[in-house]
């Protein structure tokens, strides 16, 4: 029977392998006779003797294993393996903010980002028209997959001739294009990148902002905010986190400008070196160093009617040098922050020195992993980036970097099942020069900077959720509650208390992608003003006043028609809540944006 079995395995092939069929089959017998031989030699004992029973052996060929779909996230919260973890604790508490515009261009949330992966073929361009006059347009060029060298040029345009109130005063544009390239060599990376921004706004916050309006409505040319924008960078870093030395470094410039004349010159400087002392140690230095100089005008008053320009320098510099422990489950680091910075909002020092102490643990690797730390830094603060967070501010602002220490926090990350992902963190800090906006009482159309005189408390507790399954559906959300104790201002004016983001995505079919989105925010405080008894004067504050809570809800669908050419649209604020977050300036409504996109 066996014979016969491995003789018709394979009638095909039987004419062609005789003889090492034969050569096989001679080998099995003897390899089976020798054990028998040697069980006969040996005494018995009364035990049976061996046989070899029937059997059949079955060689099967077609065969396939399947294995199951697994989960693919493309930005998850990260949980790096604790000996490799490179971590810096940034002491920052980002705060939840919505365009001046609120129609975007994509679906994605604060920091659990939903964007779409970028195409293999490295180009495309999309062009789309909705509501509202709005145009909307991008082009992505680059280069392919390539382990030498990497480039590519990336531009935006996104504009509305008409707004929420009084149609072209509440225009807006928003044009940028940012260029980049690599080069490879060997462990090492360098690059350079250009970005180019032009933006335009109005002050379109005159309605209730000045209780009921002014008596003539301004002109559109009369009330227009443009910003310029121009940075240069320039970097280089290892990229083999195996090597003994470890360096990332940029050096930069950025040059700001708005419609009145006022400017902003930065040199910037960012760098962090790591030395591995052995398998698990490390000394680290991370370091920022920014020199600015700016000019702005005072805003006009009766008193000065035509100010003289003011100019400045801003110095800022701080280094945090470390010790690190790694190991299987613990992650240490003992060190201290340094810091200098040239502002003078409040009475605060100009030096400051922070501990920078952080304990992890491990629970379960990859799994669960808690972290505790005292530390505090300042943060660099820049018109660059207040224009990109208020567009509406006011002239003759006292711009100062926020101090932010002594820190203390604690969380934990998690991942309990494939796929989803938890993050939790608490924090409580004292801050000093933490700007405020509050309208102007002689324009209360712009923003001023203000300060509590005193350090301010901050509590902030935030939570990250996210699931993913298998590419097909995936879930996020950000919580943040922010408590701010205060001593000389009466509210944390335009800082909400709780702000919230959620987002999903949906792969219906391969040819069908559908996204929602949502914005939550409690109501923040402005002023009211009583009108001024002359033109020009200050006005006299009414009552503070809260805005309502912000509830935006938006909805995306992609259709792909073919593998390079697919239509979407956009639906935004589709509640049609017309918010306010910042006072005295309302969203738009429903807007409705639908275009197509080509890829090459």
């Amino acid at each position: 029977m066996l014979m016969k079995r491995l003789l018709n395995t394979d009638s095909k092939s039987a004419g062609r392998s005789g003889l090492a069929a034969g050569v096989a089959l001679a080998a099995v017998l003897v390899a089976t006779a020798v054990p028998v031989a040697v069980a006969q030699a040996q005494p018995t004992k009364g035990k049976y003797k061996g046989s070899i029973e029937e059997a059949e052996i079955e060689i099967v060929k077609e065969r396939v294993n399947q294995l199951p779909e697994a989960t693919r996230n493309f930005n998850k919260i990260k949980l790096p393996a604790p000996p490799k973890v490179e971590r810096k604790m940034a002491y920052t508490f980002p705060d939840f903010r919505l365009p001046a515009d609120r129609l975007t261009p994509s679906v994605k949330v604060l920091t659990i980002r939903a964007e779409e992966p970028a195409p293999l073929t490295g180009n495309f361009v999309k062009a789309a028209i909705g509501n509202y006059g709005t145009f909307y347009g991008r082009g992505y060029f680059h280069s392919t997959r390539n382990t030498d060298h990497a480039y590519g040029l990336d531009l935006r345009h996104i504009s509305s001739i008409q707004g929420p109130v009084d149609g072209k005063n509440s225009r807006m544009s928003e044009t940028s294009a940012h260029l980049m390239g690599e080069l490879y060599r060997g462990t090492a990376a360098f690059g350079a990148n250009l970005d180019l921004g032009r933006e335009r706004y109005n002050f379109y916050g005159y309605e209730k902002a000045a209780n009921g309006g002014p008596a003539i409505t301004p002109e559109s040319a009369d009330i227009k905010q443009v910003f310029t924008r121009v940075g240069v960078k320039a970097y280089a870093h290892n990229r083999d986190p195996a090597q003994q030395l470890q360096y990332d470094a940029s050096l930069g410039y950025r040059y700001w400008a708005d419609n009145f004349a006022a400017s902003e010159n930065d040199v910037w400087l960012n760098a962090k070196v790591g030395y591995a002392l052995g398998e698990t140690s490390r000394v680290t230095v991370a370091a920022d160093a920014s020199f600015i100089s700016d000019k702005d005008q005072a805003a006009v008053t009766l008193a000065q009617p035509n100010p003289a320009a003011l100019s400045r320098t801003r110095t800022f510099v701080q280094a945090t040098p470390a010790y690190e422990f790694l190991s299987k489950r613990i992650a240490f680091s003992l060190g201290a922050t340094l810091g200098y910075s040239s502002d003078t909002a409040t009475s605060v020092s100009k030096t400051v020195v922070y501990p920078a102490v952080r304990l992890g643990y491990t629970v379960e690797p990859e799994k669960f992993m808690v972290y505790a730390g005292l530390g505090g830094s300042m943060q660099r603060v820049t018109r660059y980036d207040l224009s990109t967070e208020n567009p509406w501010l006011n002239r003759g602002l006292n711009v100062a970097d926020t101090h932010r220490g002594p820190t203390i926090y604690a969380g934990f990350t998690s991942t309990p099942a494939r796929g989803l992902e938890f993050n939790v963190k608490a924090t409580y800090a004292r801050d000093r020069n933490l700007y405020f906006y509050l309208n102007n009482p002689v324009d209360p159309t712009k923003f001023d900077l203000v300060y509590d005189q005193n350090a301010t408390g901050v509590l902030n507790i935030h939570g990250e959720v996210l699931y993913n399954a298998a590419e097909k559906f995936r879930l996020g959300t950000r919580l943040d509650y922010n408590k701010y104790a205060l001593k000389n201002l009466p509210q944390p004016f335009h800082r909400p208390e709780f702000q919230g983001s959620v987002f999903g995505t949906y792969n219906v079919f391969d040819k069908l992608m559908v996204g929602v989105e949502g914005y939550f925010m409690a109501a923040s405080y402005g002023i009211s003003y009583r009108p001024a008894a002359t033109v020009g004067a200050a006005r006299v504050a009414d009552f503070y006043r809260a805005t309502d809570p912000l509830v935006d809800l938006n909805l995306r669908a992609d259709y792909r028609i073919t593998p390079k050419i697919s239509i979407f649209v956009m639906g935004n604020n589709l509640l049609n809540r017309q918010y306010q977050r910042f006072y005295g300036y309302p969203v738009k409504g429903i807007n409705v944006l639908g275009g197509a996109t080509y890829t090459f």
